[in-house]
This record gives C-alpha cells, sequence and structure tokens, in this order.
C-alpha cells in the first residue's frame, strides 16, 4: 500500500505551478510576448560570469576525483571557513566553519534547522504573509504550525497576536526577511523588539526559543530601506540561506544553514545536522556547487533590474487606485485586492492573460502576489492591463 499521507497531499493543488503552467499552455496559443507572467519566482537576470568562470577553472585544475566526490557531512571545509568569513565581514559577525553546514539551498537548511532544535509534536509559530511551503516544511518534520494574522497595514510582525500564541509549547519562530510575498524586510525596531520578547519568555518558559531566519532574499534590497541582519540582534538564531536570489543559480540547489555563534546549544546544533541529513536523504550538496559558490559567496549577479521594476510597477499601481505597501527588497509586490475573494480577481486576471497569484494560499486572503522578476519590457508591456481592472473595479483615484 502506497503512504496515505502523502497520497492525501495529492489532493492539494500547487496554484502557482498549476498558474504558471496554464500560462505556459496559453503562450502556445496567442504568442509569449502576450502573455504577463507575473506567477513564478525565478531570477530573470543571468548569474555573474564569475561563476561560470569558477566552474570552469576548477573543472580546468582540480583533481576530478576530488572534485566530483562526496564532501564531507558537514560541507567542504574550506568553503565552509569561506562563507563565515564572508558573513563576518559583511555583518560584523564571529562565526567559524564549526557554525556553517552546507546544504541542499535553503529548503536543505529550513529542513535541518527545524528538526535540530524542535521534537515532533513542537509548535512553532510564523507571520502571514508567508512563504506556502511551510506548511509541508513543518508537517514533514511533524510539527504544529501555527501561522499568525498578518499587520496587513506595513506587513511589520504582528505583537499583539504573537503574545497571544506565545506559549511554553513554542519551541521556535520561524521568519522571512525580506519576505515572500510581500517584499516586505523587517526593521531594525521590529527585531529589537522581537529580541526583546524572545529573551524575556525564553527565561520565563525554561527552555530557548529558537528563531529561524528564511533569508533567501537577503542581498536584494532597495535603497533607502533598513534591512537588520538578525542574527546580530537575537542569540539563538539558526539563519537559513540560498546562493539561488543572489547568484541566480535556482536550479543548482545550493545554500547552508548558519548557527549563531552565541547560540545555545550551537555545537550540537551543527553536530547532529549530519544525522538528520541521513534521515531525509539530503547528504551534502554537490561538491562543484560547493567549491564555486566557496569562491565568489560575496559577489551578486545584477540585481538592480528588480529595484527598476518595482518603481515602475508600484507607481503605476497607486496611480491606478490599486492598495499596497511599498516593497524594501526581493522581486514581490503584494498589493490588496480589488474584490475581497482574490481568487476570483486573480480569475478576471487570467482571462486577460495577466497571471497573479491570490493570497490565500500565503496565509492573507484578500491580497495577490506579483512576481516581477521578468524584463522591464513585460512590466511596462502590462501595465494597461492592470489598469483596465482597476477600471473594471472602479478604484479610486484612477486618472
Amino acid at each position: 500500500m502506497i503512504n496515505k499521507y502523502y497520497s492525501s497531499m495529492l489532493t492539494e493543488k500547487d496554484i502557482i505551478f498549476e498558474i504558471f503552467q496554464y500560462a505556459q499552455e496559453k503562450a502556445k496559443l496567442v504568442g509569449e510576448e502576450n502573455i504577463y507572467d507575473f506567477s513564478l519566482g525565478n531570477p530573470s537576470v543571468p548569474a555573474p560570469s564569475c561563476v561560470n568562470q569558477t566552474m570552469i577553472d576548477k573543472l580546468n585544475s582540480l583533481n576530478p576525483l576530488s572534485l566530483h566526490g562526496y564532501s564531507p557531512s558537514f560541507g567542504i571545509m574550506e568553503v565552509r571557513e569561506q562563507i563565515a568569513d564572508s558573513l563576518n565581514r559583511t555583518y560584523g559577525c564571529h562565526y567559524t566553519s564549526s557554525n556553517i553546514f552546507m546544504t541542499i539551498g535553503a529548503a536543505g537548511a529550513l529542513a535541518h534547522a527545524l528538526r535540530a532544535v524542535t521534537n515532533p509534536g513542537d509548535e512553532i509559530l510564523t507571520f502571514a504573509p508567508c512563504f506556502s511551503e511551510y506548511k509541508p516544511y513543518t508537517a514533514g518534520a511533524g510539527l504544529k504550525l501555527t501561522i499568525l494574522p498578518a499587520n496587513i497595514d506595513s506587513f511589520q510582525i504582528n505583537f499583539d497576536a504573537l503574545e497571544e500564541h506565545l506559549t511554553p509549547s513554542v519551541t521556535a519562530l520561524l521568519i522571512n526577511s525580506p519576505n515572500n510575498p510581500s517584499g516586505i524586510v523587517y526593521s531594525t525596531e521590529t527585531i529589537q523588539k522581537l529580541s526583546e520578547i524572545l529573551t524575556e519568555k525564553s527565561e520565563e518558559f525554561g527552555h530557548p526559543i529558537y528563531l529561524i531566519s528564511d533569508e533567501p532574499y537577503r542581498d536584494i534590497i532597495f535603497k533607502g530601506t533598513d534591512s537588520p541582519y538578525i542574527a546580530n540582534f537575537y542569540k539563538d538564531t539558526l539563519t537559513c540561506y540560498s546562493f539561488s536570489k543572489s547568484l541566480s543559480l535556482p536550479g543548482e540547489r545550493i545554500g547552508y544553514l548558519a548557527v549563531s555563534p552565541e547560540c545555545t546549544y550551537s555545537k550540537a546544533i551543527i553536530e547532529i545536522c549530519p544525522q538528520i541529513s541521513r534521515t531525509i536523504g539530503q547528504n551534502g550538496p554537490a561538491s562543484l556547487m560547493q567549491r564555486t559558490v566557496g569562491e565568489v559567496c560575496t559577489e551578486t549577479s545584477d540585481l538592480s533590474v528588480y529595484e527598476k521594476n518595482k518603481n515602475i510597477l508600484f507607481e503605476a499601481l497607486i496611480e491606478y487606485g490599486y492598495s499596497c505597501v511599498e516593497p524594501g527588497g526581493t522581486f514581490y509586490m503584494f498589493p490588496r485586492s480589488p474584490e475581497p475573494d482574490s481568487y476570483a480577481f486573480c480569475e478576471k486576471a487570467r482571462e486577460k492573460n495577466l497571471m497573479l497569484v491570490p493570497g490565500d494560499i500565503f496565509g492573507c486572503p484578500g491580497h495577490f502576489r506579483i512576481a516581477y522578476c521578468v524584463p522591464t519590457e513585460r512590466i511596462i508591456k502590462a501595465l494597461p492591463v492592470f489598469r483596465e481592472l482597476a477600471e473594471e473595479y472602479h478604484l479610486p483615484n484612477i486618472k
């Protein structure tokens, strides 16, 4: 008999990929240039040239058996040292190689972090709007995920909801800043307040409340945005990172888990990660990719196009009468839906070949996500469709 739990997941639609696949099929009929697909968060800028050159250099210079062999369970030591050094120089931290565990992307880092500091049955809190895959990630670790309601006026942390739900059964908080889907970056003030609450409650409950910080968009920050390095404010922080967005390498699935040196049981957390790998079948990322990102971890793709796209799109939507909190980073925007049923709105948009994602799947009904990691020309060409929808809904301020 096949597994009942995973069989039950077959009834759950992956709405984002469903929309993306629909767009692909529709493009065959009307032409790709007539489809405005803002469904999928796939980087739209190429990896920097240093990535390919580094790979070529490694292929030409290293012993093939060493280059393509299994890496140590914790990751290649040289690479862990390079990443620790990069974090220290960039954020004034004190990581060493012993605080870094190489993973198969940010998802792999989350899979290890969630299991390292919790036990099955524990409760973990996160804040809406949140990445839709947090549900299967936590369920797979045997955890109870509670999604706290959003502060839709700013998308900063809803502290009233946090204090209401922060009980001794909670062993960890999962946060995502810069945020998918809102594009909001938690401010220094927000992180300081969060640290104070978690420190106080950890002492009261007699056990640490770990902060698992999901940061694949950390390098996509827009001008003037206050973007604190979260682990510098709360000692019991586990940082999950991916090079998918900073270096435009989503298909390579390469990232790391960084455990704050001051974290409670920091040494033990890293030491048990290879044991977690054994149970989930994620036994280390590719050696070639580890050696590549180790060499170029201080570089990024040309990420400026995302801010350019944000400015064009945000200014236009506000002019058309949409309500939206301005993103401080990422390549996502999360406006309010012109009607309460965001599914209905996104369906009307789809009829005009405009592909948007309803906010319900992120725990925030009445909103929709725009992934504007597309060529700028596609943004400009889509603006009349956004305007047409605004006119049909009689949004205020339409000019």
